[in-house]
């Protein structure tokens, strides 16, 4: 056999980060001149198809389709059972005794599961709700920028109001030493704004009994707006403390060039939406989504004690937000943020053109963590058990006196899952059921996923035309996701031909694997499942290095006749796949399950 690979510098060999695989394919002496065309022909199509992926990626993300969950309540049962006794166990813990918690998972279509408690120590005089269930209330603080950010998406698509103007153009009032011909609406809905965080909240001369005890000079109030928390919450502050307040300010950064949390940008916001539609903020939310969406126990007006759930002590229940509405005066229940969930999950890609809302805008304070419009997106690889893959969870978190909120998104399962909290002193709670709930739901959905994914791809595909010897045989598992254990084209074996040596570090393995796109070839009737194949490398095992997670996925690298080399459809009303460049459908053996539509 004579060895035939191209040279590669010492210097590069040993970085292992060469763009572009190191290839060694072994030919016969005799080989034909035919034959070794068709070999340099397929070692061609697999160097563009492996340099279509930066050396070092591992898993792809998505690595299945987003499944609907038709069956979500009983194919979840046993995480859900546990996922209750955790919290039944957190919550028994005597510190928690002032604690009340909603907590609801829904899917794209309905809600799969719901759990609740009631605080065991609640105000005598003034209980609230008496049992805690899916319609209670609570102040859910800042989720309700989510809701604001809708309204900017959907008054930028109706040419209203556009994410790429500044702000001034739309409050003209706005002076000072800020540069607001710079912060456009995007840039407030995404915290790169650099302006300041609150405007009459939190100031420690009113915070502290005696500044002056830790170190701090003597001030007076006169910089202080007279409204909302400086005034004893009567009267709420308005347009004019704000934009007064904001025209003597000084900016945080420069816009644009470094995030940071401000609940002043969701005021303004709220501002140019109420400018742009003629009504107030509060009434074209309610009008443009709490109704359409039927929330109906939602609302900004303070609710009746009814459904209420009234923290023991300090609370800001009945607080009116004025001005600060758009950025925390929303009131909510699990059950009507389920159906806010719901919406999210099935029109995140199109709710405004060219908008995706649950991407990032800008880096968060960690590698994992980013700021999308408003939502709060944490990036991990850590949560799954067999695999490293990253999970995506676009989350939206709250905090006012007596409450503590979340909501997170789980785009690739399908999934939304809605946390309230009251308390009284102890906020750590809301980390620790969000910890134990998502990652006890994801690793369920993974271990089902899998399982379902076995059953609708796995298993061995012959060509159709019996003058072909085309198969394709398709394997999965958590750890490795869908791949390809044989290839046959027409007689030529890929993968055991053409493909060996071809990574320069032969002591990496390597899969062919197949991920969704999330498209159809009949998006009306959802039939014709498109997925591309991609090389991607095990890990060795070794520790990660510097540049270890650096990958930019190129997946549409190489095109025959026009055609995707590497596009596989799957057909499953037929039981076929169809790899169109390849010019073969196949059918999934007898011997295999039938194919089943996925759930």
């Amino acid at each position: 056999m004579t060895p035939v690979a191209p040279k590669v510098g010492a210097d590069e060999e040993a970085s292992g980060l060469s763009l572009l695989p190191h290839v060694l394919i072994e030919l016969p002496n005799t080989v034909s001149l035919k034959i070794m065309s068709n070999y340099w022909t397929i070692a061609y199509f697999l160097i563009k198809l492996i340099s279509s992926t930066v050396s070092t990626c591992f898993e792809p993300s998505t690595a299945f389709p987003v499944p609907s969950w038709p069956n979500g309540k009983h194919d979840l049962a046993p995480a859900f059972s546990a996922i209750g006794t955790g919290l039944d166990g957190l919550v028994a813990n005597k510190k928690y005794d002032a604690v009340s918690i909603s907590v609801e998972i829904t899917s794209q279509s309905e809600s799969l599961w719901s759990h609740f408690h009631t605080a065991r120590k609640q105000n005598s005089t003034r209980p609230g709700a008496s049992v805690v269930d899916g319609d209670s209330l609570y102040r859910i603080a800042s989720i309700t920028k989510t809701f604001t950010v809708l309204g900017l998406l959907y008054q930028h698509e109706a040419g209203n109001l556009n994410l790429e103007t500044p702000i001034k153009h739309y409050i003209p009032e706005l002076t000072g030493s800020i540069p607001w011909h710079d912060i456009t609406l995007r840039a407030l809905a995404s915290q790169l704004s650099g302006i300041p965080r609150d405007f009459a909240q939190s100031d420690l001369l009113l915070e502290l009994p005696d500044p002056t005890a830790i170190g701090l000079p003597p001030a007076s109030k006169e910089n202080l707006v007279r409204c909302d928390e400086y005034a004893d919450f009567d009267p709420p502050c308005n347009e004019t403390d704000l934009i007064s307040w904001l025209n003597k300010a000084v900016p945080t950064f420069a816009p644009n060039q470094k995030s940071t949390y401000s609940n002043i940008a969701y005021e303004l916001i709220g501002l140019a939406i109420a400018r742009a539609t003629n009504q107030t903020f509060e009434s074209y939310i309610q009008d443009s989504i709490l109704h359409p969406l039927n929330m109906t126990l939602s609302s900004f007006a303070t609710p009746d004690d009814t459904h209420a759930v009234l923290p023991l002590g300090p609370n800001y229940w009945g607080i009116d937000e004025g001005v600060q509405n758009p950025t925390g005066g929303l009131y909510s229940s699990s059950a009507d943020m389920s159906k806010f969930l719901r919406y999210v999950l099935t029109h995140y890609n199109a709710i405004a053109t060219g908008i995706n809302w649950l991407f990032p805008a800008s880096w968060g304070g960690s590698t994992e963590s980013f700021y999308g419009m408003p939502w709060e997106i944490f990036r991990t690889d850590r949560i799954l058990e067999d695999s490293r893959r990253p999970v995506t969870f676009a989350t939206k978190g709250g905090g006012l006196p007596g409450y503590v909120t979340l909501i997170s998104v789980l785009p690739e399962y399908g999934l939304g899952v809605t946390v309230l909290v009251a308390f009284q002193d102890t906020p750590e709670i809301l980390n620790e059921v969000q910890n134990l709930v998502t990652t006890s739901l994801v690793r369920a959905a993974e271990a089902f996923i899998w399982q379902d994914v076995e059953k609708v791809y796995d298993g061995t595909y012959t060509a159709l035309d019996k003058h072909l010897n085309s198969t394709l045989e398709l394997a999965s598992s958590p750890s490795t996701g869908l791949i390809v254990n044989t290839f046959i084209s027409n007689s030529t074996d890929i993968l055991n031909h053409v493909a060996p040596g071809m990574f320069g570090n032969p002591t990496r393995a390597w899969r062919l694997q197949l991920f969704p796109t999330l498209l159809f070839k009949d998006e009306k009737k959802q039939e014709g499942e498109i997925f591309r194949l991609a090389p991607f490398f095990e890990r060795d095992g070794k520790d990660r290095g510097a540049w270890d997670d650096f990958c930019f996925t190129e997946v549409d690298g190489q095109r025959y006749a026009g055609l995707p080399i590497n596009e596989v459809v799957f057909w499953h009303e037929r039981g076929e796949v169809e790899m169109p460049a390849w010019k073969v459908v196949m059918r999934r053996s007898e011997n295999d399950e039938k194919l089943v539509v996925q759930g």
